[in-house]
């Protein structure tokens, strides 16, 4: 692509909240940031994250361009599985400003977690993305190599 950008892709600190919160707030169909405020957001995205990183368990990265802003983020949660050879990699969230998609940096981001993946022995990756998505009418994951699964059914519980 020659619309890529320079972007180091590096862990998250909790430096990177606001920069997360503010890429989340950014993304116009969650509109279950509308009901709060940008401090209440914060403060639970905060939580969340010290939660991800008090064990190994769950790798959470972001994606910073030379002038130090946080252009997008992944997390990945490591799952064990007894019925797989090896640990299952969730990625939960891949989310990328407005501005700075189609530029290689979700692919980037998706490169590091697969090199994490390999590097802890995963049998597979997965992730879940919704066809009314952007990114699923845009065809981006099956572009960088991942299948999707049509004899899967993905169903929900909703606890709250």
């Amino acid at each position: 692509m020659n619309n890529e950008q320079v972007v180091n892709i590096r862990q998250a600190t909790e430096e990177d909240v606001s920069a997360i919160v503010d890429i989340l707030r950014g993304l116009e169909w969650l509109t279950r940031f509308n009901s709060e405020t940008a401090l209440e957001t914060e403060r639970r995205v905060g939580y969340h994250f010290q939660l991800c990183a008090a064990d190994d368990s769950h790798s959470v990265y972001v994606a910073e361009k030379a002038n130090g802003t946080v252009a997008g983020y992944t997390a990945v949660h490591w799952l064990p599985y007894l019925m797989l050879a090896g640990p299952e990699g969730y990625v939960s969230e891949l989310f990328i400003r407005d501005t700075e998609r189609g530029q290689g940096i979700g692919t980037k981001l998706l490169e590091t977690v697969k090199k994490e993946a390999r590097q802890r022995g995963c049998s597979r990756l997965m992730l879940l993305n919704i066809r009314q998505r952007e990114s699923y009418q845009r065809g981006f994951y099956k572009k960088v190599g991942w299948e999707e699964r049509p004899q899967a059914a993905n169903f929900v519980l909703p606890l709250t």
